[in-house]
């Protein structure tokens, strides 16, 4: 079953791929490689989840926040390969920072809302390497910031 099947299959959807919020590129293509700029909580235009875990956002809404933003990495995925979601053969690297009060450590558990995610739709080929980090700021005052790299085939899956 393909990923895109999988979404379907789990009651998910893309969404529109967001607009850069400064002086960057959404993705960039090299020699079977996609690397997905950063991407926060946005749908529709609008921040999501916006502050600091734990007393301005929840642990739960965070973990909502990194799914949103994986979709949002998805999306882009989707929209700057040829073969689109489908084309993806490994999810190599997430980055995942979280905006942390003093004293949280809670920053793994809420990159599971991404991590989890790309299991789910990819299998085995979802599990990856990962950065987990604990930031006093994300741009527009997000929950959580997530960057994305895959390895993919030009000839889809």
């Amino acid at each position: 079953m393909t990923p895109s099947h999988k979404l379907s299959e789990l009651g998910l959807s893309l969404p529109t791929p967001p607009n850069p919020v400064a002086a960057y590129l959404p993705a960039v293509v090299h020699e079977g490689t996609v690397i997905v700029s950063g991407q926060i909580p946005m749908v529709e235009g609008n921040l999501q989840f916006k502050g600091s875990v734990p007393s301005e956002v929840s642990e739960a809404e965070a973990v909502n926040a990194a799914r949103q933003c994986a979709l949002n990495a998805l999306a882009v995925v989707d929209s700057v390969l040829p073969g689109g979601l489908d084309s993806v053969e490994q999810i190599l690297r997430l980055g995942v920072f979280v905006q942390s009060e003093a004293g949280f450590h809670g920053q793994p558990a809420i990159a599971n809302g991404a991590s989890e995610l790309m299991q789910d739709l990819f299998g085995e080929a979802g599990r990856h390497a990962r950065a987990a980090v604990g930031v006093i700021a994300l741009p527009l005052g997000a929950t959580v910031e997530i960057e994305l790299m895959a390895r993919f085939s030009p000839t889809g899956r």
